[in-house]
């Protein structure tokens, strides 16, 4: 059984991006997408229009001043390697709690297809009260270019109040 990390959250967010599950390579890391080859933390930078930096810390605070909460939908699951069309015995992590926790939280934006299938079987009302969107995912394993992904994600910008 793997399982996934605390949430990065605080009081201002606005914005919950969720994934499913970290890879191997995030696990052993203990951080969110870890995988160097991992498109979210590069694309985070670009957005935000802010030099690139591999320390974890800074990439949280980050998306913290920018009012985004970062989480997984799943809590725990088994899965062999990193595929998420690998996982099997999944358990969500209490996503409902924590958007009550954090009203300020107005949009879920899924981290690709399997976040958005997981969340929709444990959590169908909440969609019904969220503005959300299924994006592209940031893995290497999603074979959309760099630059659509970013032009995709771009709606962080409006969503967090910058443009």
């Amino acid at each position: 059984m793997i399982y996934s990390f605390p949430p990065i959250v605080d009081e201002n967010c606005r914005v919950l991006v969720l994934g499913s599950m970290p890879s191997v390579v995030s696990l052993e890391r203990q951080q969110y997408y870890g995988h160097k080859q991992n498109y979210f933390w590069p694309m985070q930078f670009t957005l935000w229009q802010e030099p690139y930096r591999d320390d974890y810390e800074v990439k949280k605070q980050l998306l913290l001043r920018h009012h985004i909460a970062l989480w997984d939908v799943l809590a725990s699951c088994e899965r062999e390697g990193s595929l998420d069309s690998h996982i099997t015995q999944e358990q969500p992590n209490p996503v409902d709690a924590l958007l009550e926790q954090y009203p300020s939280i107005q949009t879920i934006l899924f981290n690709g297809g399997k976040a958005f299938q997981s969340f929709k079987r444990y959590f169908p009302h909440l969609l019904q009260q969220f503005d959300w969107q299924q994006m592209p995912s940031t893995s290497p394993a999603h074979t959309m270019k760099r630059e659509e992904k970013l032009a995709r994600w771009q709606i962080l910008l409006s969503l967090c109040g910058e443009k």
